[in-house]
Parts: structure tokens; sequence; C-alpha cells
């Protein structure tokens, strides 16, 4: 029954996508999302409340007394300047729904309307929310911060999934999405000129030193069954080709799945930043910053989505995905409540969607949409009853 009320739905959620993705705004800009989103819910005369600047939040209650189940769909676009040719491109030059935030929003509003149609099967409380900010990992800690979870049982999110075959879902338990978090270091040493080293304290050979260095963490300091990333995307230093700067600056990100591993993650590079800049006598300052933690799909959870993609797709419907060290800030929700996130396959190279997350050409195949917008509202009614 599910499915065929979000196929009746489907032109609903595809239009909504299509007007998202024209008017697209970066994180904590969202005004115009911000705005679809309450014009569609005043429609369906259902009340809602704002949260975290441009969010927004639903409670649907059902004629019995019970749990509470979360749904979230995240709402923001990046910095990219869209290189598509749809009908329905982005309206502002070098913001872009690349990521495939604007299907979330739009299968969410369609679960929102299922939902409101069938509040007599509910047994309990299905709380929607409309995320900002989940680009930089920022909206879902505010929102929790701002009572978002207050009663909530489980939390359940949707990503659109541009490596998954349409008419597939991945739902499996345990670590899905890795942790991110940043460093930025300052190596500080001594300038002078590009032909007299010995009057100088290099920081660009300390930085250097130390970058290499550092991939000893993964390599040789780490179970080889977790997974670690540590990359340095960022060493600037220096005006021009004779002159030894007076200071270096290193920015980078790290990544994993093992929370404790986590925690230990900022004394390593601090350790080995401190001992390459006593070998060249340099002095260091060191910025660690923890963004958002694992996505862990709670076993019970996975095992109850896992059951509401059968009831839809059928046994045919899984898809095995391996898990991603890129992030999703959902763990902010997921580490507090049990939780699942599941991925929905939008790829189709005969409709030229076949492009990366993040990339100009970045597209869905729509036909997807019903699969997101029925596994909303079938996880929702499964969690409940279960």
């Amino acid at each position: 029954m599910i499915r065929e009320m979000a196929e009746k739905y489907k032109e609903y959620v595809i239009e909504l996508r299509r007007e998202l993705h024209m008017n697209p705004g970066l994180s904590w800009q969202e005004f115009e999302a911000s705005k679809i989103i309450k014009r569609e819910l005043d429609k369906m005369g259902i009340p809602y409340k704002e949260c975290a600047g441009t969010g927004v939040v639903v409670d649907i209650k059902g004629k019995e007394e019970g749990k509470c189940v979360l749904l979230r769909a995240d709402m923001d676009a990046l910095p990219v300047n869209e290189c598509t040719v749809v009908d329905y491109k982005s309206q502002k030059e070098g913001v872009m729904h690349a990521c495939g935030h604007d299907g979330h929003v739009a299968q969410l509003l369609g679960a929102v309307r299922i939902l409101n149609e069938c509040r007599d099967e509910i047994k309990g409380t299905v709380r929607c929310v409309f995320q900002p900010a989940e680009e930089i990992g920022q909206g879902a800690q505010k929102m929790v911060e701002e009572g978002v979870l207050e009663g909530v049982d489980s939390a359940f999110a949707i990503h659109l999934w541009s490596d998954i075959p349409v008419g597939k879902v991945s739902v499996e338990a345990g670590p899905r999405m890795a942790s991110a978090d940043n460093f930025e270091i300052k190596i500080t040493g001594k300038g002078g000129h590009g032909s007299l080293p010995q009057q100088c304290v290099d920081p660009v050979v300390t930085g250097s030193a130390f970058i290499m260095n550092l991939q000893s963490i993964s390599s040789r300091e780490t179970n080889p069954n977790d997974s670690l990333v540590i990359t340095v995307g960022k060493f600037q230093a220096g005006t021009t080709f004779n002159v030894i700067p007076g200071y270096a600056i290193i920015q980078g990100t790290t990544r994993c799945f093992n929370p404790e591993l986590r925690k230990e993650i900022p004394n390593k590079i601090e350790r080995i930043l401190k001992g390459t800049a006593d070998i060249y006598r340099a002095e260091y300052e060191m910025k660690y910053m923890f963004y958002p933690a694992p996505v862990i799909n709670d076993e019970k959870c996975s095992k109850i989505a896992r059951g509401s993609v059968k009831k839809l797709l059928g046994e045919e419907g899984f898809y095995s995905l391996e898990k991603l060290t890129t992030a999703e800030d959902f763990s902010a929700f997921s580490t507090r409540v049990p939780g699942v996130l599941a991925f929905v396959g939008v790829k189709n190279p005969e409709k030229e969607c076949m492009y990366p997350h993040h990339h100009a050409k970045f597209n869905m195949d729509e036909d997807g949409f019903v699969i997101g917008t029925s596994l909303y509202v079938q996880y929702a009614l499964d969690f409940l009853n279960a």
C-alpha cells in the first residue's frame, strides 16, 4: 500500500525536487528551501516549527500513544557551478545541489503527505526534520542542541547515492560513513636568504618532513583492520623562490570508523609534529577540530529497515555497499539514539545519471525517488509497530 501511495505522489515529488534544484542555498542559507517546505506544509494544513535557523520540524501524531521516530532530510547545496543540461538547472551562479539534498527534501515532503493521510496507522509520533548545514557538519548538532531529539527513540535518514543502481537500497548494519575531523598547524621557523640556510630555521623543510612522517600513523601504528585516512590538503609557505619564509601553514583532515581510534588521533599527530619540529629547531601551534562522528547503523534498526526494503522491493532490492570514508552529520542523531542511514540508488547511465557526488554534472534518476519516499514511510511505521 505504501509503495502505491508513493507512486501516486511521484510527479509531486519530482516537481518539488526540480524547484528545489533551481533554487539552491549554501549551508545556513537554505532560505528558498525553507520557504518551499513551509509553503507545502501550509497547503497540507500541517503545523510546524522552525529550528536551527532555516530548519523545519513537523510532528505527525497517530491516534495511539507510542514511540517516536525521527525522519531526517538535509537541505543545503554546494559551491559548485552546475554543468548539466537540464531544464531545471540551478538559477544561482556557483551554487548547485550536487549531492542529492534536493531529492531528500522532496522525498520527505512526499512522505509527510502519505503519513498525514494514514495517521490512523501510526502508533506513536513521526518527527520529520528538514535539516540545514549538513555539508559543513554543523546542522544536525545545532538541531540537537535546540531539542529536536527530545522523546525520540530512533532516527532514520536516506542518502540518494550515485554509485548504486536505481531500484536498489543499502541498509547494512555497522560502520557506514567515517568521521571527518580537521587539523590546522602553524610551523614557525626563522626566515632569511635562500642562499644562507645556516642562518635560518626552515619551516618548509620541517613541514615537508612532518607530512611524510604523518603517514606512519596509518601504516605503522594503526591495526590494518581499522581504516584510517590522514590527508594534508593545504601546505602554504613563502612568497618567492629565494626567501626562506618565517612560517608555514598546514591543513588536513582525518577519517576513520573506530570511535576509540578517533580519540587517539590528535595526540598521535602532535607527538609526530613535536618530534619533527624538535629535529629541525622549529616551533609549532596546532588546532584539532572534531566534526561529524562516524555513522554506525544500529543492528536492530538496520534489521527493521531491511524488513521495510523487502516489503517495498523484495529480496532483489538489496544492494551491498562498502563503508565509505565520506562523512555525514546524521551521526549527531545516531550517536545519541539508535539509528540507520539508508543509501537509495539513483544511478542510471542511460539518463546521464552516473557522475559522482559533488561533481558539476551530478544528476539522479528520479525513478529512485518513489523508493525513497516510500522507505521513509515504511521504516517509520515498521519501527513504531516493532
